[in-house]
């Protein structure tokens, strides 16, 4: 089983930064073999992939909605993967959720993802 722990969100106005980190554990839980990724969804829409990391460094990968506005990282040292977001817009506002899973690398569909955390909400204000 693994644990993820979502933390960095907040309220924030348009043009401002924010930091998400998810911390993960688990007795058996291998950090560098699993893809982790963060998605979001707001109010009344689905979950949007947002970045992934793939396992063993392969790849990143970041939707068109973020890219360039994003940086994914993770520190293997700390089992935990961040989210820098810089540039935010309303559109940003949505509730952030790390995943982890090992089915190919970075992969942006949600059901591939095994592990998900519980959630940190990101409200960007105009």
């Amino acid at each position: 089983q693994v644990q993820l722990v979502e933390s960095g969100g907040g309220l924030v106005q348009a043009g401002g930064s924010l930091r998400l980190s998810c911390a993960a554990s688990g007795r058996t839980f291998t950090f560098s073999s699993y893809n982790m990724a963060w998605f979001r969804q707001a109010p009344g829409k689905e979950r949007e992939f947002v970045a992934a990391a793939a396992r063993f460094g392969a790849a990143i990968k970041y939707s068109d909605s973020v890219k360039g506005r994003a940086t994914i990282s993770r520190d293997v040292a700390k089992n935990t993967v961040y989210l820098q977001m810089n540039s935010l817009e309303p559109e940003d506002t949505a509730v952030y959720y790390c995943a982890a899973g090992r089915n190919g690398y970075a992969p942006s569909g949600p059901v591939l993802y095994d592990y998900w955390g519980q959630g940190t909400q990101v409200t960007v204000s105009s």
